[in-house]
């Protein structure tokens, strides 16, 4: 049912958002030169590499040429592209990957292969499901575009306080994911992307409260050792 459903709505989706790909595709065309899509290779359902489809937000074959987590300060997005990732329009041609198969809507948000290989092997059963547009960890971390433009370094941002807490939320989706489950977790996301509301699912909470209590000691550490 699964399947049959991100064949549909993904079909659907591409026909209905046809005249906002060509609008995107024309700006992002004049705005600079490399083409309309990012093609990064991520990694799949059962470790397997495809290449996601993305508008391109930065300039051509520039990833993994600096910082892998991009905040709004860096000088590789171009002008289009600030307006792409703020608004998560940048995202919309995963439908296309969601349509041949590569991906769902929801499920794991597909990573890059530097960050599976360090993951552990409680951590590698998130291997086990097909990757998606969107999850629980995509709500919570939805203003991480945010983040990464205040940390001085967006990468170590990105494994001290980001990763740690969507791996949890990602292995807790195994767990517990379900057909139904992923119509609501749609619904959630376009409410999250529309109100940029701090409201979450009341069943991950105590995951991310317990994330936010570690975080919370983290820098309080610090804080102690920048006095000390």
């Amino acid at each position: 049912m699964k399947r049959l459903f991100d064949i549909v709505a993904s079909g659907i989706g591409l026909i209905l958002l046809s005249p906002i790909f060509l609008i995107l595709s024309v700006m992002i065309v004049i705005d600079s030169p490399g083409g309309v899509f990012f093609r990064g290779p991520r990694v799949g359902k059962n470790g397997k590499t495809f290449r996601i489809f993305k508008f391109r937000s930065m300039v051509k074959d520039c990833e993994g040429k600096g910082k892998w987590n991009v905040g709004d300060n860096d000088d590789r997005i171009t002008r289009t592209g600030h307006f792409l990732r703020k608004t998560k329009l940048d995202e919309i041609p995963q439908l296309i990957n969601v349509f041949i198969g590569d991906m769902s809507f929801v499920g794991p948000r597909p990573e890059l292969q530097v960050y599976v290989d360090m993951y552990t092997e409680e951590e590698k059963k998130i291997l086990d499901l097909k990757p998606g547009i969107t999850d629980y960890a995509s709500m919570v971390n939805i203003a991480q575009f945010e983040t990464f433009t205040k940390a001085i370094d967006p990468d170590v941002a990105y494994l001290k306080y980001i990763r740690p807490l969507k791996l949890k939320l990602q292995l807790f989706y195994r767990e517990h994911h379900s057909f139904w489950g992923d119509i609501r977790l749609i619904f959630w996301t376009i409410y999250k992307v529309l109100t940029h509301s701090d409201k979450l699912p009341k069943e991950i909470l105590p995951i991310v409260e317990e994330h936010n209590e570690y975080v919370q000691k983290i820098n309080s550490q610090n804080e102690d050792c920048a006095t000390a």
